[in-house]
């Protein structure tokens, strides 16, 4: 949080240490992660009430906002070839995972179930995405609920065309049949797996889940 109105904004600082260095001017900003060339940013804003995915320079410079539509958008993350960003948004009336363009251009849906689903992370090699999963009931991305984390097969299923296929309808429908599997049922929620969370080999994913210690009862000396 920024010291000036102790609302979100995203800073650059050397691994070994340094100076930080300002880069969204605007805020609150969410940072989620970085393009595969080092680049680009993409990052959650909220400008006006409204919360959109943006990207701006790594270097520094205009924001550029990607979504526009009703509803939180949340949690981009680039795919390791650079061409996708993966993103979670309410705009059907619940939280699904959803992926764009990185212009911001073909904006897809992903995931179909009731459930409400959250912070998309995609394997290394492109063929896998884990993400967070909460019961329809549950609003936002609140901590201590019972929460799954799930992996969805990125691999083209029977029905799929090509993956460069203009055919947008196509795509959505190869995605509809895509195979999920639940990886864990845990106590968690907000901080699980907000952000990036795939090992370098693919063969492992960081989590975070909770464990409520009981209150204890103060005694009198």
């Amino acid at each position: 949080n920024s010291q000036q109105n102790h609302e979100s904004l995203v800073y650059i600082v050397p691994i070994g240490g340094g100076t930080p260095r300002r880069i969204t001017e605007n805020s609150p900003s969410y940072l989620h992660g970085w393009s595969p060339d080092g680049k680009t940013l993409a990052f959650v804003g909220e400008r006006n009430g409204d919360f959109d995915i943006y990207t701006i320079p790594a270097g520094g410079g205009a924001e550029v906002r990607l979504t526009t539509a009703k509803g939180l958008d949340d949690g981009p993350e680039y795919t390791r070839d650079g061409k996708y960003i993966y993103f979670n948004s309410e705009r059907t009336g619940h939280m699904q995972i959803w992926r764009m363009r990185a212009d911001g251009s073909e904006q897809q849906q992903v995931t179909f179930g009731e459930e409400n689903d959250w912070f998309p992370h995609i394997s290394p090699n492109g063929e896998w995405m884990v993400f967070l999963t909460y019961d329809k009931n549950v609003s936002g991305h609140p901590e201590n609920k019972d929460v799954m984390l799930r992996l969805m097969s990125l691999k083209q299923t029977p029905r799929s065309q090509p993956k460069e296929t203009n055919d947008a309808n196509t795509r959505s429908a190869s995605l509809q049949d895509a195979k999920i599997t639940v990886l864990a049922k845990l106590f968690g929620g907000q901080g699980t797996i907000n952000v990036p969370s795939w090992s370098p080999d693919g063969r492992q994913v960081a989590f975070v889940s909770y464990h409520l210690v009981p209150k204890t009862v103060a005694r009198n000396p």
